[in-house]
């Protein structure tokens, strides 16, 4: 029996409509090899057109792509008659036997069903691109020469990650899972502080692959739209990111600030949605929302850091949250796709435009003012403020408010 010899750098291909699930194999891919040479697509007539022009040691297909579906990719794969053949993963949300029975004579490495099982997928992925006992390790990437902090953050902006993770994925996950599956509504209450793994389940139930009627905008909808085992695979695969938490103490305490804003913004807009009969989740995911670009501001000043620029900590930090902080979260917030309606309440937290206002915009308007104030201010001027005017809430409202 020859013995498989494996790339010192292995090539893949991925092929996944879904750009959240794209993401997702991705992550758990450089999870196994840091250093594998990754191609990603959408449609099975570009994945044809890499494999035509790349030599891939490993093929990861969605069955269901659109254009040239997965199983014809296979198909086209397997006509080549490569020797050995080239791995290929096939997934699909099919899994009736039928499905199955028409992928087996084209022999796939593996057919796998959708959700997927990361556990399985990691170990597939292990077996297919790691020796026996192997590690690979991979140094961070160094700054090019000249790179200013400016530049860098300007160029980062549009391929940010997102903020670091405030919660524990792993104990938000294991305190959701009971004898039957995972209990969503338990998952939502130890994660639903959480800015960034929010933002990210809502605009991944509504990418196109899901989008179904109304679009979603509270986390409760979004781990009811995605369901159990999607929502959990998105939430565990955020936590493989790098620089997922900060570890610099001196930006974690920064993001700490910001995190405590978001939680009171979001308390304050829930009690006043609910005292004027308005959506209390939307305007609390809001809330949680307001604060995404900043702390992902301070997630690429990690990375900065690490990968050797230097960092005055009290001067730069500021200047950079100042100069960057909102343009980062308009990007994120567009480039995610989060639906109009939520944006232009996250909107209203810094300022209302001109024009009518939405009651519940004059909510998050309110909610945020209310989170600013520092212990030692009055709220008798907020009280005299033209949002509290429309809002039609005097003194002794906010002044209960402020006591919860």
């Amino acid at each position: 029996m020859t013995a498989v010899v494996l790339p010192a750098v292995p090539r893949v291909l991925v092929a996944e409509a879904d750009p959240w699930s794209r993401d997702l194999i991705k992550q758990v891919l450089l999870s196994v090899r840091c250093d594998a040479r990754l191609d990603l697509c959408a449609d099975g007539q570009e994945a044809l057109r890499l494999l035509a022009e790349n030599p891939y040691d490993l093929v990861i297909v969605d069955g269901e792509l659109p254009g040239v579906d997965g199983l014809n990719v296979l198909r086209n794969v397997r006509q080549r008659k490569r020797n050995p053949p080239l791995p290929f993963i096939l997934m699909s949300s099919r899994n009736d036997s039928a499905s199955v029975r028409e992928a087996l004579p084209l022999a796939p490495t593996a057919y796998l069903t959708k959700p997927l099982n990361m556990e399985s997928l990691t170990q597939r992925l292990q077996d297919l691109l790691l020796n026996a006992g192997e590690e690979v390790f991979c140094e961070m990437p160094t700054l090019a020469a000249g790179m200013t902090l400016p530049v860098y953050l300007q160029r980062r902006r549009e391929l940010a990650e997102g903020a670091p993770l405030m919660a524990d994925v792993q104990m938000a996950v294991n305190a959701s899972l009971n004898t039957r599956g995972l209990d969503l509504v338990r998952l939502e209450e130890e994660i639903r502080t959480d800015p960034h793994i929010t933002a990210v389940l809502i605009a991944a139930a509504n990418s196109a692959a899901l989008h179904v009627g109304d679009a979603v905008q509270t986390l409760s909808q979004a781990l009811h739209r995605l369901g159990s085992a999607q929502s959990m695979n998105l939430i565990l695969g955020l936590a493989l990111k790098h620089s997922a938490r900060l570890s610099d103490p001196f930006l974690a305490d920064y993001a700490e600030r910001f995190w405590d804003l978001s939680l009171h913004t979001a308390e304050y807009a829930r009690t006043l949605a609910r005292l004027l009969d308005l959506d209390q989740e939307r305007c609390y995911c809001a809330g949680i929302l307001h604060c995404l670009g900043d702390l992902a501001l301070l997630r690429c000043l990690q990375e900065w850091k690490q990968a050797g620029g230097e960092l005055d900590e009290r001067e730069e930090v500021g200047n950079a949250l100042a100069e960057f902080g909102a343009a980062y979260g308009s990007a994120l917030r567009t480039r995610w796709r989060l639906p109009l309606e939520l944006r232009e309440l996250i909107a209203a937290t810094y300022q209302l435009g001109g024009g009518v206002y939405s009651r519940e915009a004059l909510v998050m308007n309110m909610a945020a003012q209310l989170a600013r104030l520092t212990e030692h201010e009055g709220i008798e001027a907020l009280a005299k403020s033209r949002t509290a005017r429309l809002l039609k809430i005097g003194l002794p409202e906010l002044m209960r408010l402020r006591k919860k």
